[in-house]
């Protein structure tokens, strides 16, 4: 397990108004933050769209892309200059050359696999990548049950790359938040246990703290 873990809150949204609602909230605790993106082809949500989006400065974010075709979105993406763009590896594009050029910006890429998606088969991704994205959810949605076998998948990530940075997506909570640090996860991204929280930055230091927790999980 990695000596900090980063609990990174994450927006899914389908107006500009609730978006700007999270940032608001988030702007007082949050210093990374992913941004979900959805076509409503590779997901049946539509969210608000990548282009004009802004952020507070200081801020890390990291865009997740959950569309079919990620080249036809790499114009805005590279002029939006996020710290890193996650990409799925089910998209059926090369992601390669689209790593290219986020790297030739100084844009760190990502990795996302979905539940079915077995590492070693996207190996060449994964050994470009700087983050694979584990999604243990439904995608397109917050809110879902985390499936923490996709625990497992861990080791085999680090079989490929074993510095990369492992990131987590779907159902993190406070029930089962350490037991996903422990598994090897360098950042957990985390929706609902904080939308749905009356006091998002509380939260945010209550997963922080158990994420960190050592000892035999109970």
């Amino acid at each position: 397990m990695a000596s900090s873990i980063e609990i990174v809150p994450t927006i899914l949204t389908t107006s500009s108004e609730q978006y700007q609602q999270f940032v608001a909230a988030y702007q007082g605790f949050a210093k990374r933050v992913q941004i979900d993106i959805s076509d409503g082809q590779f997901t049946p949500t539509v969210t608000v769209p990548a282009v004009g989006l802004s952020w507070p400065e200081g801020w890390t974010v990291d865009i997740h892309m959950m569309v079919v075709r990620p080249s036809e979105h790499m114009q805005n993406l590279l002029a939006m200059k996020p710290s890193m763009v996650i990409f799925h590896a089910e998209t059926g594009e090369d992601l390669l050359p689209l790593f290219t050029q986020l790297k030739s910006a100084g844009i760190k890429c990502g990795v996302a696999l979905a539940k079915p998606t077995y590492p070693p088969r996207v190996k060449p991704f994964i050994e470009a990548a700087d983050h694979v994205l584990i999604f243990a959810g439904a995608l397109g949605r917050q809110g879902s049950t985390a499936d923490i076998l996709q625990t497992e998948k861990v080791p085999l990530i680090k079989q490929i790359k074993p510095d990369v940075e492992i990131g987590w997506d779907g159902g993190a909570n406070m029930s089962n938040v350490r037991a996903i640090a422990h598994a090897g996860v360098d950042v957990i991204n985390v929706g609902a246990a904080l939308v749905t929280s009356q006091n998002p930055a509380a939260a945010f230091e209550e997963l922080e703290k158990e994420a960190e927790r050592k000892g035999v999980l109970l």
